[in-house]
């Protein structure tokens, strides 16, 4: 959805206004080009009335096809147009997106009536301004060369009179003085011309504005989707990585626990207490590779990866799941995240005696209701971890409510789009 614009080239410097600088003749050859695709323009317009339509009905008639001959060759010209903007001055006038495909709508569009403005109401002005150019260009290089050609001619010519001569001279320097105006001039046709078909044939403030947010939710599921993969990768590495040689450390710490029965008792201690930090290090490991991504929510979905977490649980938790379709992966783990810092600072500061985990999937919203009996109170300004989770459901334009009025229940409900 994003297009993708180059340097805009047809802002004046001031070399542009130099009669023999690239900038002016770029600037006229702009100008120049756009003439006859106004012309097209305005004539398919003018076309109806060319008979001089007489009676209402042949006025209405009129009116009717000479606002539908534009409007049926309106992307054509538009494309045009666009083309001529890119290939000449290097400014990329973006499409505005496509509407409703019904006449009504495509009538009371702005994407109809604007590209038509600027055809029929601002493309004569525009084509005056190019043919103003020509002219001017025109007249100022016969007039400047006006005293050389009188020059060329024999010395018994009628422009060799004084009098004739002064007009001569007079003439030269009224060219020159063309020639040194019509660059401003052809930069300021090109200007408006530019400015016009970026408010009318573009899209509009509003649409551009929908387009960028519609850019920004894209690249923010990006980001979120490349964190989840790069936690997934990370849990991998430790898994097949660190937490196996902890493993093969523990059990060959426990084997010489168990073999070595002739080494003195300081050695034997050592020894011992070798194995229980390699046990307790594998324990925070995997506590660690679990918190950045469970390998079982890949393998068996969020009703196993929710039960391991019951389980785990201080207090007794009630789960109930109903998800018949698996959400995306990022929604997924999103679920999974909420529902255990949930569940631990339920067991931190809930004082609860059990709580409940409900997930349910309806249509493209997965809703996930999360209630403890605890002494209620819970805020997300007390740093309890609540303001965490909200913006780990915004990440994902879900949503997130608490409620926790004091001596409970606390009930936090949170819903998660699906059709990412």
């Amino acid at each position: 959805m994003t297009s993708a614009v180059a340097p805009n080239r047809a802002s004046p410097s001031w070399t542009d206004y130099l009669p023999w600088s690239r900038g002016a003749w770029r600037n006229t050859t702009f100008v120049t080009a756009g003439v006859p695709v106004h012309a097209l323009a305005v004539s398919l317009f003018a076309l109806p009335w060319v008979d001089g339509p007489v009676s209402l009905a042949e006025v209405l008639l009129a009116t009717v096809v000479s606002l539908a001959l534009p409007i049926a060759v309106l992307r054509p010209l538009s494309a045009l147009q666009r083309s001529r903007f890119w290939g000449l001055l290097g400014v990329d006038v973006p499409a505005p997106p496509r509407g409703r495909r019904d006449l009504r709508a495509a009538l009371r569009s702005g994407t109809t009536w604007r590209p038509l403005i600027y055809h029929v109401l601002a493309g004569p002005l525009l084509a005056g301004g190019g043919l103003l150019v020509v002219v001017m260009w025109a007249t100022g290089f016969g007039l400047a060369g006006l005293y050389a050609y009188a020059w060329a001619l024999p010395p018994y010519s009628p422009l060799y009179v004084p009098e004739h001569q002064k007009f001569i001279n007079v003439l030269t320097v009224c060219g020159a003085l063309l020639l040194i105006v019509t660059p401003a001039v052809a930069a300021v046709v090109a200007r408006l011309d530019t400015r016009a078909a970026l408010a009318l044939l573009g899209p509009s403030r509003t649409e551009e504005l929908e387009r960028r947010v519609e850019d920004l939710a894209e690249k923010r599921a990006g980001v979120v989707d490349a964190a989840d993969a790069e936690r997934r990768r990370i849990e991998r590495d430790l898994h097949d990585g660190v937490q196996q040689r902890l493993v093969s450390l523990a059990m060959n710490l426990g084997l010489a626990r168990e073999t070595l029965t002739d080494v003195p008792d300081d050695a034997m201690q050592v020894i011992a207490e070798a194995h229980s930090e390699a046990k307790e290090a594998l324990t925070e490991l995997r506590n660690v590779v679990r918190g950045l991504h469970p390998a079982v929510l890949d393998d068996r979905g969020l009703d196993a990866a929710l039960s391991g977490i019951a389980a785990r649980a201080p207090l007794p938790v009630r789960l109930r799941v109903d998800v018949p379709e698996r959400p995306a992966p990022t929604v997924e783990a999103i679920a999974y995240f909420v529902a255990s810092e949930a569940l631990t600072n339920v067991t931190k500061h809930a004082r609860a005696s059990h709580a409940e985990v409900v997930l349910a999937r309806e249509e493209d919203v997965l809703r996930m209701t999360i209630i403890d009996d605890g002494i209620g109170g819970a805020e997300p300004s007390r740093g309890t971890g609540l303001t965490g989770l909200r913006q780990r459901v915004a990440s994902v334009d879900g949503t997130f409510a608490i409620t926790s009025p004091a001596g409970g229940p606390t009930v936090i409900t949170v819903e998660l789009p699906c059709a990412l």
